[in-house]
């Protein structure tokens, strides 16, 4: 399936360039992005790593990672990253940061809303899940506020920021993403 395109009410996934390396270091380069992320901040050349792997993604057959660009409907430039990595029995997990400048305008809960309507209504995964910082209460709205239930929490899961965290997962099946009220 390429190339991704899916547009939601305000945002737009649409797949990797290489131009996006600057806009994608002022996320994964930031101490405030990474905060709640399961990584340190990235160096530039870390960054471009990751654009060129999610490039080169598009040309897997069959294409197992889904690493695409969030934009603004208005503006094609990267506000974010969305990563949807395919799992065995037809599941999937999801991932995703966006720029800080955007934060707290409910960015984040449409762009879980996408990643789902990519996983069920275009790749038919039956279980897709995402993991969380404990302290990032925004993620945990995003993902709740789609249907996704708290399933687990992973001890010591991630060394971040010179410290072991925990993550705390989500996740939702298919017939629950069909519920009619959804």
């Amino acid at each position: 399936m390429n190339p991704i395109t899916l547009e939601g009410p305000r945002l737009t996934f649409r797949e990797l360039r290489e131009d996006d390396v600057d806009a994608l270091f002022e996320i994964y380069g930031s101490e405030v992005a990474t905060e709640h992320l399961s990584f340190d901040p990235r160096p530039l050349d870390s960054v471009a790593s990751v654009i060129a792997s999610g490039i080169a993604d598009t040309q897997v057959d069959p294409r197992t990672v889904y690493a695409l660009a969030v934009t603004l409907k208005e503006d094609p430039g990267l506000i974010g990253y969305a990563r949807l990595a395919l799992e065995a029995h037809r599941a999937g997990q999801i991932g995703f940061a966006l720029n800080p400048s955007v934060w707290g305008q409910g960015y984040g809960t449409e762009t879980v809303r996408l990643l789902l309507q990519l996983g069920f209504d275009q790749l038919g995964l039956h279980r897709i899940w995402g993991a969380r910082s404990p302290k990032n209460a925004a993620s945990a709205r995003a993902m709740s506020g789609n249907g996704m239930v708290e399933e687990a929490r992973i001890r010591d899961h991630v060394f971040t920021h010179g410290a072991w965290r925990d993550s705390i997962t989500h996740v939702i099946l298919e017939d629950e993403w069909r519920q009619p009220e959804r």
